[in-house]
């Protein structure tokens, strides 16, 4: 059979590879972002009932409207800004869903989407799968910050979104209120779209509060804002998130929604709505049990031979191995795991063209003090 494939440039993700590669050398994983702890008992104990309790049909398309009126009222409470449930808010199954969903609901054949580089892998194919052009520009080298004058000489006529993420995966950057002004400056002539990826949106360090672009007035009348439960409430695998866009652009995301997923795991809509009603305490409290693994982390690295970047956010450290190994980061990453026993992932896989001298790697920290412990140790030992 021959096939001409839609996405050529596409193979089996770095984060799949690594986490083989984790089991199959016994590796400590520090590569794929998951955590090794649960998630709230109460939350698990809420799924668990309403799986007894007979909730094991479909939902509404959108979404439940108990969970929807408690993101609503998260929203209004830490940004500002107040969402309408009913015409404004969809549930997915998962972030990446989402995105998806909001790419494909916009983006037509030959249009542009700006991608800040080094940027998560699965928005280059979910643009091209819905006949665009990914746009790629680089983020500062050293700060990770962006260059908001190259994203304006990207823009062409062409240009129909522009897709952002802060906290950023992989390297921790954090918009500040300067970089969402910039945006809205930018998207304003033209009317470009946003598309913001939020998923670590309670996960920001320092005291420093997230700036959505739910915050910005302007920004929020032209953006779709992502956001996960699965990061929030340690629950990746529950794979839960959320749309929030204007009434016209959540018309056109529940269009693509509705034949993609049309809805997503019923029980786990039902513990979410009740852990958002009975403990919000959980996500506020997370910056700080964040920032204690980061800071841990951190300083199990000092003495190694590995380099600690600034980390303002998101549950990853990037680290610089320059002083250990002059191998590109992929070959480095493959040499870690077999022979360090920690599984990391290269900093190239996030980009179009990394940049030829870079040595960085990404290892997650959302684990148990006793895992980063054991990888710390080996990480010495090279």
């Amino acid at each position: 059979m021959q096939i001409e494939t839609k996405l050529p440039k596409v193979g089996t993700t770095i984060f799949t590879v690594m986490s083989q590669l984790a089991l199959e050398h016994k590796a400590v994983n520090l590569g794929q972002g998951f955590p090794d702890f649960d998630g709230p008992q109460a939350m698990r104990d809420a799924l668990a009932a309403a799986m007894n309790a007979g909730r094991n049909q479909y939902a509404p398309m959108t979404g439940l409207p108990v969970l929807r009126e408690q993101i609503a009222r998260k929203t209004e409470a830490l940004y500002g800004r107040k969402v309408n449930m009913d015409t404004e808010v969809t549930v997915t199954s998962g972030a990446t869903e989402a995105l998806f969903a909001a790419i494909a609901a916009v983006v037509r054949p030959g249009d542009e989407v700006i991608v800040l580089d080094p940027c998560y892998d699965s928005y280059e194919p979910a643009i091209e799968l819905n006949g665009g052009r990914a746009v790629h520009v680089p983020l500062d080298p050293k700060t990770f910050a962006p260059d908001w004058q190259r994203v304006r000489d990207a823009i062409t006529p062409k240009t129909r979104m522009i897709l952002v993420n802060s906290p950023h995966n992989p390297c921790g950057a954090v918009f500040t209120p300067a970089d969402l002004d910039a945006l809205a400056a930018v998207t304003r002539e033209r009317g470009i779209l946003v598309l913001s990826d939020e998923v670590y949106e309670h996960i920001v360090f320092d005291g420093h509060p997230h700036q959505s672009v739910l915050r910005h007035a302007e920004l929020a009348e032209r953006s779709f804002v992502v956001s996960s439960f699965g990061k929030t409430f340690h629950c990746t695998g529950w794979k839960v998130g959320y749309c929030i866009a204007p009434r016209a652009l959540s018309a056109e995301f529940r269009k693509v929604h509705q034949y993609l997923t049309f809805c997503t795991f019923t029980p786990a809509q039902v513990a979410f709505a009740e852990i958002l009603d009975k403990d919000a305490q959980h996500y506020l409290d997370l910056p700080a049990f964040y920032q204690a693994k980061r800071d841990r982390f951190r300083a199990l690295l000092e003495g190694s031979r590995f380099k600690a970047l600034p980390v303002g956010g998101a549950y990853f450290q990037v680290v610089d191995y320059s002083a250990l190994d002059d191998r590109d980061d992929l070959a480095f990453c493959e040499w870690l795991v077999k022979e360090g026993g920690v599984a990391a992932i290269p900093i190239s896989a996030f980009y179009e063209s990394p940049p030829p001298d870079q040595r960085l790697i990404r290892f997650c920290f959302a684990k148990s003090d006793a895992t980063l412990e054991q990888a710390a140790e080996r990480l010495h030992a090279l």
